[in-house]
C-alpha cells in the first residue's frame, strides 16, 4: 500500500508555501538575511510546534516569515518544497502565498512575485511538475486592505490562477469580503475560501453564496449542518481536507476522529492535501498514508481522492488529460 501511495499520481490544491519553511532553511535563511530567531537550534523550533489552536500556530508561522526577504528567498523556499513533493509522488501542486504577511515586513510586492514564479518555472522545467499560484488575503486584516494588494496586483494577474481567503477564521466571516471578491471575479479571477476549519458551517454558505468560491479549503465542519453538506453536494464543489493539520491543530484530537470518512460518505468532492507541511507533521504522502492507517480506504478510494483533485485543479485541459491517464493506468 506505502508503495502505490506514492505512485498514486497526486494534485496538491492547498498549500502554503510560508508553511512549508523547513526549520534547516529557515535558519539558513536567517544568517543569510542577518535576521536574529528567538530560537537557538533546530529541535527547538521543532519543539515549538506544539499548537493549542489555529491563532497559536500562526504566531509562529508569521514569526518565520521574517527571514524571506528577497526573490532568491522565495525561490529557495518553493524549490526547497517541489523537491520534497516530488519525492512524495506529487504531480502538480498550487500554491498559496500571503502577500500582506510580508507587505507589513516592508517586503514589495514583487518580491515573492518574481521569487516564486522562477521557482516555478523550473520546477516545471526539472521536475516535470506543473504548478498553479493563489494569491490569498489574510482575513484578520481589513477589508479595505485586501482591495488594495488586489489593485497593487495587477502587473501580475496574469501569472494567477486565483485569489483565496485564509488566516484566522474565527469571527472574520468571508461575508466581509464580499467586495472584494466580487472585484476578483470582475477581474476574471476563480476564487477559494478557507472556511468551516475553526469557523462554523455557515461560514460555508457564506462562501459558497456571497464570495462565489469554486472551491471550499478545509470544510470539514460543514457536517454541522445538513443543508450545507447538500449544497455543496449539489453543487460538487471541491472540499481541500488537509488532515494532519487538523489534528495538530487541535480541530480533531485523533486523525480516528477525523470527519473525512463521513465526508465521503454524504458524496462529497474531498481531497487530500498538506496546508503547511513543516509545521504540521508531513506532506502528501505522509497524509495520504494517515488516512490509510486511520481508515484502511481501499486503492479505488484513493484514486477517486486523487482523481477529484486533478478534476478540480487550475492546469491546462492537456496536462490534466495526461495526468489522469497515468492515474488510470495505476493498479
Amino acid at each position: 500500500m506505502s508503495e502505490f501511495l506514492k505512485a498514486l499520481p497526486k494534485a496538491e490544491l492547498h498549500l502554503h508555501i510560508e508553511g512549508s519553511l523547513e526549520p534547516e532553511l529557515m535558519f539558513a535563511l536567517a544568517k543569510r538575511n542577518g535576521v536574529e530567531l528567538p530560537f537557538a537550534t533546530v529541535d527547538e523550533v521543532r519543539a515549538a510546534y506544539d499548537f493549542t489552536d489555529l491563532q497559536s500556530f500562526l504566531d509562529l508561522y508569521y514569526q518565520g516569515m521574517a527571514v524571506l526577504q528577497t526573490p532568491e528567498d522565495f525561490y529557495d523556499l518553493a524549490m526547497d518544497y517541489f523537491r520534497r513533493a516530488v519525492a512524495d509522488g506529487v504531480v502538480h501542486v498550487e500554491l498559496s502565498f500571503d502577500p500582506q504577511g510580508h507587505l507589513i515586513r516592508d517586503i514589495p510586492l514583487p518580491v515573492p512575485f518574481q521569487g516564486l514564479t522562477r521557482a516555478m518555472r523550473e520546477a516545471e522545467e526539472t521536475l516535470g511538475l506543473s504548478t498553479a499560484l493563489i494569491m490569498s488575503f489574510l482575513r484578520d486584516r481589513s477589508p479595505e486592505e485586501a482591495l488594495s494588494v488586489l489593485t497593487a496586483a495587477a502587473p501580475y494577474y496574469h501569472l494567477l490562477s486565483a485569489v483565496g481567503l485564509d488566516s484566522a477564521e474565527r469571527d472574520h466571516p468571508p461575508s466581509l469580503f464580499q467586495g472584494v471578491f466580487e472585484k476578483a471575479k470582475a477581474l476574471g479571477l476563480p476564487r477559494l475560501a478557507h472556511a468551516g476549519e475553526e469557523g462554523p458551517a455557515s461560514y460555508v454558505h457564506e462562501a459558497l453564496t456571497l464570495l462565489d468560491v469554486c472551491r471550499i479549503d478545509h470544510g470539514v465542519r460543514c457536517l454541522e449542518d445538513p443543508a450545507v453538506v447538500e449544497e455543496l453536494r449539489i453543487r460538487r464543489t471541491p472540499l481541500t481536507v488537509c488532515p494532519l493539520s487538523n489534528v495538530r491543530l487541535k480541530v480533531v484530537e485523533t486523525m480516528a476522529e477525523h470527519p473525512l470518512p463521513k465526508l465521503v460518505e454524504a458524496g462529497l468532492v474531498v481531497t487530500i492535501n498538506s496546508d503547511d507541511p513543516a509545521y504540521f507533521g508531513g506532506g502528501m504522502l505522509a497524509n495520504f498514508t494517515a488516512c490509510q492507517t486511520a481508515f484502511g480506504w481501499s486503492n479505488d478510494l484513493f484514486k477517486t481522492l486523487a482523481r477529484n483533485a486533478l478534476e478540480a485543479a487550475f492546469m491546462t485541459e492537456e496536462r490534466r488529460a495526461e495526468l489522469l491517464a497515468r492515474l488510470d493506468a495505476l493498479t
